[in-house]
């Protein structure tokens, strides 16, 4: 038996350590997982650089046509602090001595083209009395409103020169996360200034700073001053209109916001066209489909909006749309966002007509509405001034 082992021991040894080298080399023979890790190796290249080393031509290219705002607006002040005081007021009331004094405001604007329309932001030119440009090659003028729409905070200027410098339009549509983005503007009203970042992401939306919503978000440095300049691409082409910052001290912390030119440029041919930006209407309010919604209606797993509030005699109530329907699609378009949905409505022409799909008491329902004007935006309250 000894002699038998001392005899057959080497080789079964051998076999051994033979399988488990193959076992450790090879494991998908035996049915075991491979253990091979495939890394993907970066090609090598003859430059260490990847990008230009300077942005200085795309600067040139786009800073003439980025100009400084400087804008001015009378405003109403009592002359002594406690006129302001509530239980003075309810016996003396609002007739008291008030002075008069000029506030000024600083932002930027692009110069689109050589005619001299010019985009801004609207919250720049609101209520301004004077708006006074200045370009990059030194001469100012005074601007005129065109128009303006508060619900994507854009407006509309006009000035008449001659030998106007116009940005190169790019396309918003077209950028990728990670792109350089350059933004031009007057920030804090030191002069124009250039500040270079990434963009960051596209498609913001439900930040509450406008009705509709679609920014582009960069880390390029926007402070105060920046609102309606220029956000270019590495070329020079101008790719957003500079609009907001996200910030808890009042200066740049990384987090600016744009709007895309894709935009900014139908909004600005409405205005110039007709006076002011023509949106569809359906005269409802929505609200998202909740999980215990979709519960009750038996709708899990399906998109969906719920009618929040139908207008009297609007498009969608003489439709037949009524209060709790739950809108699963406008014009074969998957209604799951409420936003993107009234945004679908408000890119369709007055008087066309839409077929909307809708569930009512379990039951899926089909109604046809003509879609209406959108009425403008109802002003702000006036308040008091200080």
């Amino acid at each position: 038996m000894f002699k038998a082992l001392r005899y057959l021991g080497w080789p079964l040894l051998t076999g051994l350590l033979v399988a488990l080298l193959v076992i450790q080399r090879f494991p998908q023979w035996v049915g075991l997982p491979s253990q091979d890790v495939n890394l993907q190796q970066a090609p090598q290249t003859t430059s260490a650089m990847q990008g230009p080393v300077s942005y200085a031509d795309a600067v040139t290219t786009a800073a003439p046509a980025v100009a400084n705002l400087y804008t001015t607006k009378v405003v109403n002040k009592t002359s002594h602090p406690l006129f302001e005081d509530p239980q003075f007021r309810r016996f003396f009331g609002d007739n008291l001595p008030k002075q008069r004094r000029w506030e000024s405001s600083l932002g930027s604007a692009v110069i689109m083209s050589p005619e001299g329309y010019l985009l801004t932001n609207n919250h720049v030119t609101s209520g301004a009395d004077q708006i006074v440009v200045a370009l990059k090659d030194g001469r100012e003028t005074l601007a005129r409103v065109i128009g303006s729409d508060p619900e994507t905070d854009l407006a509309v200027l006009k000035i008449d020169l001659k030998n106007l410098p116009s940005i190169t339009v790019g396309r918003s549509d077209n950028i990728h996360i990670g792109d350089v983005a350059l933004a031009i503007g007057n920030p804090f009203g030191v002069g124009q200034t250039v500040t270079m970042g990434i963009i960051s992401a596209t498609g913001r939306n439900q930040l509450g700073l406008n009705t509709y919503e679609d920014f582009i978000q960069t880390d390029a440095a926007i402070n105060p001053g920046n609102s309606g300049g220029a956000l270019v691409d590495a070329n020079g082409n101008l790719t957003g209109i500079n609009t907001a910052i996200f910030s808890k001290s009042g200066g740049s912390q990384g987090i600016g916001f744009a709007i895309p030119i894709k935009l900014a440029l139908e909004v600005m041919k409405s205005i110039i066209e007709h006076g002011q930006v023509i949106r569809g209407w359906l005269g409802i309010e929505v609200q998202p489909l909740s999980q215990e919604l979709a519960e009750s209606y038996g709708l899990q797993n399906r998109p969906g909006i719920v009618v929040a509030g139908v207008f009297r005699d609007g498009p969608a109530q003489k439709a037949g749309l009524q209060l709790g329907d739950v809108i699963l699609s406008i014009n074969g378009e998957p209604a799951g966002d409420g936003r993107r949905s009234m945004n679908q409505v408000a890119r369709t022409k007055p008087n066309d007509k839409v077929a909307i799909e809708v569930v009512r008491n379990g039951k899926e329902l089909k109604f046809t509405a003509e879609v209406g004007l959108r009425p403008p935006p109802a002003p702000a309250p006036a308040t008091a001034q200080d």
